[in-house]
């Protein structure tokens, strides 16, 4: 499915900033948006529908955006917009409360509600980038009144909730291009998901989050981990189990509706990372036992049998045959 792109660089330059207003209200709701050089104004964005969440990729020159009351009784999406900025700085002002955003802070604004910003570029006027998630309003299930709270202020993504968040977008956005339908639409429930643990983190309104959205959020953590530790060859169910707090029995019922277990998934994750080594030619001079062991496993004679069960071909033969191997793995 991948994103629709829109640019700028595709029109005529009168046209350019005309453009992007509309484009930006046709998404938003009308939206005031001003630029001190509104000639030659350059500016792309990626829109990617994953069923009842919104992803938008934005890239602008400096300029102002505002959400009047007058715009807004003309036409309001009822949407919540998650923004997370990637590069650039962006001062917003909603609620009578303002912030400062920089790279790496996520900022909430209500379409309902009055709004301006400035949006500023990075260093060596290069533009700001964002990434915007939008939200339909009564799909949020948090009081709004709590929600409200968090218009308006710099929320981080560096640890925890926000990290595992903000790694979410950055997957969706990266491999977007290779997703079906089907794709999409699990991956907007669990983006939704994602998204309302981040806010009731910040709400301290956890115990408020449906069952199945702290699952899903619980269930992400546990995937990071385990990416982040396949060069352990100790990673066990009991080890991550462990980790998080929780029982091995609650971590097999939490991959239970997945098709596989929580070793069988390591095991997975384990052979696509030597696979893709093995075929990279950074590591061509690393023996094939040591490309396995660099991914935790310890057992030259089991890996070989495991690859060869998993892609048809030995270590060996993908190694110094990867065209045909790779035909193999399609």
């Amino acid at each position: 499915m991948g994103f629709t792109v829109y640019d700028t660089a595709d029109l005529p330059p009168e046209h350019r900033f005309e453009w992007w207003r509309e484009t930006v209200s046709q998404g938003a709701g009308p939206t005031s948006i001003t630029s001190d050089h509104p000639a030659g104004f350059t500016g792309s964005m990626g829109v990617l529908s994953l069923g009842i969440a919104q992803i938008a990729t934005m890239s602008f020159p400096t300029m102002r955006s505002e959400r009047t009351p007058r715009l807004i009784r003309r036409s309001d999406p009822e949407t919540y917009e998650l923004t997370l900025v990637l590069d650039g700085s962006m001062g917003v002002s909603q609620a009578r409360r303002e912030a400062l955003l920089v790279p790496g802070h996520f900022n909430l604004w209500s379409s309902s509600r009055p709004y301006s910003s400035l949006g500023t570029g990075g260093p060596g006027a290069e533009p700001s980038r964002a990434v915007v998630l939008h939200l339909p309003r009564a799909l949020v299930p948090l009081p709004e009144a709590k929600v409200d709270r968090l218009l308006a202020r710099a929320l981080p993504s560096a640890t925890g909730v926000g990290a595992v968040f903000a790694r979410h977008l950055g997957s969706v956005v990266e491999e977007a291009a290779t997703f079906t339908e089907g794709d999409g639409q699990r991956l907007g429930v669990l983006t939704w998901d994602l998204a309302t643990a981040f806010l009731a983190h910040h709400l301290d309104a956890s115990d408020r989050l449906p069952p199945h959205t702290r699952h899903q959020l619980l269930l992400t953590r546990l995937d990071l981990f385990i990416d982040a530790n396949l060069a352990d060859p100790y990673l066990s169910p009991p080890v991550i189990a462990a980790r998080h707090h929780i029982s091995v029995r609650l971590l097999h019922r939490l991959f239970a509706g997945r098709r596989e277990t929580v070793a069988e998934s390591i095991r997975r994750r384990r052979l696509e990372r030597c696979s893709a080594d093995l075929v990279n030619p950074v590591f061509s001079a690393l023996p094939v036992h040591a490309v396995a062991r660099r991914w935790g496993f310890t057992d030259a004679a089991g890996f070989s049998r495991a690859f060869r069960t998993a892609y048809g071909v030995t270590p060996r033969e993908h190694r110094l045959a990867p065209e045909t191997a790779r035909a193999c793995l399609a």
